[in-house]
């Protein structure tokens, strides 16, 4: 829609009211902050739903990879030749033995239940970055040296170089009665995630001192493995579950965590559709002002009918006026949007210390931060939104506009 340098002229003047029009002025600002806000809130919430989202995936499977194989009663004996089977699998990036078991652990008096972990060299390279004390390359095979998660450290009150007992129930029997193993390690890192829960559960150990602790001699407990396309885990490993059928089970994260992340996508969905009605009382602030505004300058349209205008001029004339509206108003609701979240942990540091209330409290919300991914395609769809209705929303007045009969109007001036 190409406006004439007289159809410019006078989209321009109506954008600017005069002196006389100040009640117009501000209808029209209070348009344009509504639309920044709505455009804004949806910016911020779905980009930290998307990063909350990513953030709990990306640091689960750190953790724990994009599936597990786990033999029927927790003991994989023949091990080797599954992982082989899950290696030559296409699709699979990576596969390793992994021990994982629920028991105790002590310090100066002090009980935690813990999730031993007995983890490949490898994968316990990869902790490397998550390292916030002590070194995790002294985690070797038959050192006795351990990493544990920071809240646990926390819990317990230990520190790198103390002693940290595990205490296995599954002793060994003797005439008296099974007796618990217990079993000293030094803490030889401290490790933090990000998630809660992991943080303040898991010690990683080698996985040979895992065995060592378990009596599980060369078995393991399960084989976990990542793939390519992580969203595409369940056809890809669905050739493997066949080949495993009767011998064990391979769970992917999608069934691992099916409610959690079920949870937040209802939620995503959800704030979504509650979010983009705002946008929608925009629009209709944007038609109320452009109406108050025809009504305002109906006799300026009678002259400038009868002055030649087409109709098809001031039709284009007053949508170029509203869309305008729309368009700052949008543009301004990225920018606003787009700021808020750069600032986002911050503005919650100072709105917690004001209130004094923890806002995100890792152990209610899993993650330690407020995460935040932005998708361009959700954002390409929020302007489009925007825009879309803030045309629409112009279309009626314009329609109005049009259809003002000149005679009519200027018959007593």
């Amino acid at each position: 829609m190409i406006l004439s340098p007289f159809e410019r002229t006078i989209a321009r003047r109506y954008l600017l009211p005069g002196r006389g029009e100040a009640f117009i002025a501000l209808v029209a600002g209070i348009s344009v902050g509504v639309v920044m806000l709505s455009v804004a809130m949806l910016v911020i919430v779905m980009s930290v739903m998307n990063g909350f989202r990513a953030e709990l995936l990306d640091k689960i499977v750190g953790l724990n990879g994009h599936a597990i194989v786990q033999a029927y009663g927790g003991r994989l004996d023949n091990w080797e030749s599954v992982l082989e089977e899950v290696r030559a699998t296409p699709g699979v990036t990576r596969a390793s033995a992994l021990i994982e078991q629920p028991l105790l652990a002590t310090y100066n008096g002090r009980v935690e239940a813990i999730l031993a972990r007995g983890n490949t060299a490898p994968d316990i390279a990869r902790l490397s970055d998550k390292i916030v004390a002590g070194n995790i390359g002294a985690l070797q095979p038959g050192a006795g040296k351990v990493a544990i998660g920071s809240r646990l450290a926390e819990n317990v009150g230990a520190r790198v170089g103390d002693t940290l007992t595990i205490i296995n129930p599954q002793g060994r029997a003797t005439p008296f009665g099974t007796v618990p193993r217990q079993i000293g390690y030094e803490i030889a890192a401290i490790f933090e995630v990000g998630i809660y829960d992991y943080d303040q559960s898991y010690v990683v150990m080698p996985i040979e001192d895992a065995q060592t602790l378990l009596l599980l001699e060369d078995s393991v407990g399960m084989i976990e493995l990542t793939v390519d396309n992580p969203d595409n885990v369940a056809r890809i490993l669905g050739p493997l579950r066949q080949q495993l059928a009767g011998r064990a089970v391979v769970a992917d994260w999608q069934t691992i965590n099916a409610s959690l992340f079920e949870a937040l996508q209802v939620e995503r969905v959800a704030m979504a559709f509650a979010l983009s009605f705002m946008v929608l009382v925009a629009a209709f602030n944007i038609l109320s002002s452009l109406v108050m505004l025809v009504r305002a300058k109906t006799r300026d349209i009678a002259i400038m009918r009868t002055m030649g205008a087409t109709r098809r001029s001031l039709m284009k004339i007053f949508v170029t006026t509203g869309f305008t509206v729309g368009a700052i108003g949008t543009f301004a609701g990225l920018a606003l949007g787009f700021l808020v979240l750069f600032f986002r942990q911050g503005i919650v540091d100072v709105i917690g210390a004001v209130t004094g209330q923890d806002l995100w409290d890792p152990q209610v919300r899993f993650l330690s931060t407020l995460p935040s991914r932005t998708d361009p395609v959700e954002i390409a769809l929020i302007v489009l939104l925007a825009l879309g209705l803030s045309f629409l929303a112009t279309l009626y007045p314009s329609l109005k506009a049009a259809s003002t009969d000149p005679v009519q109007v200027l018959r007593y001036e």
